[in-house]
């Protein structure tokens, strides 16, 4: 998983403003890319010494997960430090991870929030999301759900489905805005359909209890059936509970929207 995410990273750093006619960068994106991590760290090293902002950021990932090096994470922190110092928005955002973690500096919420917030302020979802959890629970910075939501909103609207899945609640439950139960569906409906156990979960209670929606046990079976499907035991106790209620009919159309839902997937 930590090497997909690298590899995630990368691609990310790769595509945006990496210096084209540099032979060695594109070397050495090669040789990451077909596993031969020493030659990519043969060719970007030279380059990040040099400031090659793309290079040392890719420096940081390697170092920070131990691919083609001996985990490192102070050294990852130094990469990471000078990229962040030219505006990388992705070294703000793992600089934000280092801190929030403990990982090669000493845990300290408060400067792992002005990274993030560095991040977020260049759009980086991920960073949004990491914020607006942090003034969520006031880790860090004043507990703030108003603010919470600002952040979640511009994550969710780059279809972060945490983002989407917090959202939900935040408005379910009236956190940092007015209680609205068809505004929580939406932002349950967008994370469910991109898998998020949790919004398919609240989705098809919503739809057993008619809350924001008419009350329909064919999607709510539907729903409460695919968070099943990934383990939710919670799911997977009302699925069977409503399953009683159902009529043949609505059974049998319930199995086949979760047909066509899986075969788009």
């Amino acid at each position: 998983m930590k090497q997909s995410l690298a590899l995630l990273f990368f691609l990310l750093s790769s595509l945006v403003g990496s210096p084209a006619s540099s032979a060695d960068f594109q070397n050495g994106a090669s040789a990451y890319l077909r596993g031969d991590y020493a030659t990519a760290l043969k060719e970007w090293k030279p380059l990040a010494e040099q400031g090659d902002v793309n290079a040392q950021y890719n420096l940081g990932v390697m170092y920070r997960d131990g691919v083609g090096v001996s985990q490192d994470y102070k050294t990852a922190l130094k990469w990471f430090t000078f990229a962040s110092e030219q505006g990388n928005a992705n070294a703000h955002y793992n600089l934000g991870r280092m801190y929030s973690r403990g990982l090669g500096v000493p845990q300290n919420s408060k400067t792992a929030g002005k990274w993030f917030t560095l991040a977020a302020e260049h759009g980086h979802a991920l960073a949004q999301f990491s914020l607006g959890w942090m003034y969520n629970i006031g880790l860090g910075v004043p507990q703030d759900n108003k603010t919470a939501v600002t952040w979640y909103k511009l994550a969710a609207g780059q279809g972060h489905t945490s983002a989407q899945f917090t959202l939900g609640r935040m408005y379910d439950k009236g956190l940092g805005v007015p209680q609205n139960s068809k505004v929580a569906v939406q932002w349950y409906k967008l994370a469910a359909e991109q898998g998020n156990t949790s919004a398919q979960y609240n989705l098809g209670l919503m739809h057993v209890k008619g809350q924001g929606v008419p009350q329909d046990y064919t999607r709510a079976y539907m729903w409460l059936n695919l968070a099943a499907l990934q383990g939710n035991y919670g799911a997977r106790s009302n699925r069977d509970l409503i399953e009683k209620k159902m009529t043949p009919t609505q059974l049998k159309n319930a199995r086949r929207l979760i047909r066509e839902w899986l075969k788009k997937r």
